[in-house]
């Protein structure tokens, strides 16, 4: 499993002649780092005496920062497998007419369980995005800069998913799928853009 491996193992995985792991992979790795940076910032901020009024608030975001480390965390992998199942698929025969067209059925259904992935850590990113900014707003200001950074990976996270899905819905012909996905992908894209640009902000102003 690729998020078993060393850092320096999976780097050097990325790094290979082979496509995969690949830009996929490391969204979702981003993304993992980002709710891990913001639930360690909940830690720095439970249990302080100066934030005893937002303690409960940041034990219930430290819960969901987790969930979305461990689901992030579990992408890193899935992105990978759902490559190689489209691999596989166009490793199919396609000698007859029959295997030809089983194999454009595969290759399309694989491609599409694809586009889902990268568009699932899209989804998760926007979310641990809410969290991060609430808690560069009201955690501990000695960690403010800990919550950019956590800021700027979802973002990328995002971002860098976004690539992964346009590049699937680029070859899927069910049109129908690849509007629907288009258009929550860009919803998705939208929001993350004003939470990390709202994030920067409060940051740049503590640190001004």
């Amino acid at each position: 499993m690729l998020a078993l491996k060393t850092v320096s193992d999976f780097i050097d995985s990325v790094a290979s002649d082979s496509p995969a792991p690949g830009g996929g992979s490391v969204s979702a790795l981003a993304g993992a780092l980002g709710a891990a940076l913001t639930a360690m910032v909940c830690h720095l901020t439970i249990g302080k005496k100066k934030y005893e009024d937002v303690q409960a608030e940041m034990i219930g975001l430290l819960g969901q920062a987790d969930e979305l480390k461990a689901r992030l965390t579990s992408l890193i992998d899935q992105d990978t497998e759902a490559f190689n199942r489209v691999m596989e698929a166009f490793g199919m025969p396609r000698t007859t007419e029959a295997e030809k067209e089983r194999r454009s059925t595969a290759i399309q259904e694989a491609t599409k369980q694809a586009t889902l992935v990268p568009l699932e850590v899209m989804k998760l990113a926007e979310r641990a995005l809410t969290l991060a900014k609430s808690v560069a707003e009201k955690g501990n200001v000695n960690s403010i800069s800990d919550a950019g950074v956590a800021g700027l990976m979802l973002r990328a996270a995002c971002e860098g998913a976004a690539l992964n899905v346009r590049i699937n819905l680029a070859t899927l012909k069910d049109g129908q799928f690849v509007a629907e996905t288009r258009a929550l992908m860009d919803a998705i894209a939208t929001n993350v853009e004003v939470l990390a640009d709202g994030l920067r902000k409060r940051v740049e102003t503590v640190l001004s």
